[in-house]
This record gives C-alpha cells, sequence and structure tokens, in this order.
C-alpha cells in the first residue's frame, strides 16, 4: 500500500502548502483526489514521485510510504523502480520526438520489459499504434494525453499517478480517458487520480478524499462522496437550493459545513 502520514509541505522554506495530509492508497484500487485549484493536489503527486526538489519545496514534517518502508527521501528514478509513476498535468509529450520514441524513453528503468510493454501499451491505445511513427506535437490533446499516459505505463508501475488527465479535452474524450483509467486498473495497476472533473473521478474511483488549503476535508468512499450535499453543490454544481437569479448566485455565501 501506497500511504501518506501527517504530511507538511514547504516551498522556498517559507511558503506552507500541505498542511499534515494524510492518505492511502490500498492495492488494487482507484483513490481520487478531488480539490480545487491551488489546493495542494499537484504538489502532494511531487512529494510522492519525489519532484518536489526541482520545484524547490521540501517535506518538513509527515512520511510516505510504500509497503511500510519510507520513500519520502527517494530521488525521482528510484521512485519509478519502485513501482510508482507520474503523468503530469499539461501531459509534456517530447513533440519532436516520434509516439514510439516517447514510448521507449518511458521504458529507461525497465529496458528488459520493453518489447512486453510496448505490446501492452499498444493494446491499450490503438491510437497510439496508428500514429507510431507520427511526431508527437502533431497529436490531438487526447492522442497526447494517450501517449503520456502510456509513456508511464513503460515503466511497469504498480502505482499511476495521474495529474488531471481530463483538462482541456473534450466531453467525448473525457469518457475515453475515464474508461482507459478503469482499464488500466483492472490489468492490476493502482491508481491514484487527481481531478478537478469531481463527476468523472469518483464516478470509477473506490474511495475519494477532497483536499482545500492543503488539508484533507473530507474523506469517504467514492459513491458517500457522490451522494454528499457539498460534494454535489460545490463540486458537482448540483446546488439543491433552487433555481436563483445570477444576482442571487453572486452573492451566494453560504459556507461548507467542513469549515464551520
Amino acid at each position: 500500500m501506497l500511504a501518506v502520514s501527517n504530511l507538511e509541505v514547504v516551498y522556498d522554506d517559507v511558503v506552507l502548502v500541505l498542511r499534515g495530509v494524510s492518505l492511502e492508497v490500498p492495492d488494487g484500487t482507484i483513490v481520487g483526489l478531488l480539490g480545487a485549484n491551488g489546493a495542494g493536489k499537484t504538489t502532494l503527486l511531487r512529494a510522492l514521485s519525489g519532484l518536489l526538489d526541482i520545484h524547490h519545496g521540501a517535506v518538513t514534517r509527515g512520511q510516505i510510504t510504500l509497503d511500510g518502508e519510507r520513500i519520502d527521501h527517494l530521488d525521482p528514478q528510484q521512485v519509478v523502480a519502485r513501482g510508482i509513476s507520474q503523468v503530469l498535468e499539461g501531459r509534456r509529450v517530447f513533440g519532436e520526438f516520434s509516439v514510439e520514441e516517447n514510448l521507449r524513453v518511458g521504458a529507461h528503468t525497465r529496458p528488459r520489459d520493453r518489447a512486453a510493454n510496448l505490446e501492452r501499451v499498444y493494446d491499450l491505445f490503438p491510437r497510439l499504434l496508428e500514429r507510431r511513427t507520427q511526431a508527437a506535437g502533431y497529436l490531438s490533446g487526447g492522442e497526447q494525453q494517450m501517449l503520456a499516459m502510456g509513456r508511464a505505463m513503460m515503466s511497469s508501475p504498480r502505482y499511476l499517478l495521474l495529474d488531471e488527465p481530463s483538462l482541456g479535452l473534450a466531453p467525448q474524450l473525457v469518457g475515453s480517458i475515464r474508461d482507459l483509467i478503469s482499464q488500466i486498473n483492472e490489468q492490476g495497476t493502482t491508481v491514484l487520480l487527481v481531478e478537478q472533473n469531481a463527476s468523472m473521478a469518483l464516478s470509477i474511483s473506490d474511495h475519494g478524499y477532497v483536499l482545500e488549503n492543503g488539508r484533507v476535508v473530507m474523506d469517504k468512499p467514492a459513491q458517500e462522496l457522490l451522494d454528499d450535499s457539498d460534494i454535489q453543490e460545490f463540486y458537482l454544481g448540483l446546488g439543491g437550493e433552487g433555481e436563483r437569479s445570477f444576482r442571487d448566485v453572486k452573492h451566494y455565501k453560504r459556507r461548507k459545513r467542513w469549515l464551520s
């Protein structure tokens, strides 16, 4: 199991971003992490994947463990070698490389498994097989997201960390990405899914956490979060107060119950 316990993260020795975050990602599950911009979601993923240093961040309290062993002191390559891969927000593919060259880059920690993993990725993402010789910079947004996910899968991860995979995609492509995440999980890869699209994330997650201002404010099974009136109102846009005018909406001030 991948676990975070009482984690605090500071940037530039000044800015406290995570304030005692704890969560668990059990093997074989999909765990959804929800929150608005600035809540600390990406910072948490950076801590998990060893990428805080390059952003001038550091863990100042708490710990991250994988199967009971601390990993918060490891560099990114060591984290990947232990079976944790991250797909960064914004896809970050190598635009001048071909699709297959991008995928091969993802296999640098598992060179012996490159051929088998390449076959697996092309089976998961047939569109990438069709585009295998094309420069990645010419792919559509949805295809680039598939490529970024496929590249992460080339390291045979036990845990896949996804940072806003639906960002900027058309609604029909969001559905495709959701289905692919479910398929990856069904094949044995555990997923931590960071999403602002709460409906999409919770529809496939086993458990969910809500992060606000660097703190976990809700922690429930995904279906319970979907049924929660605050989640419906503040994250799904399904307020139960009836139809209101624009002026009423503009001045709507009901506080979230967990902030009371």
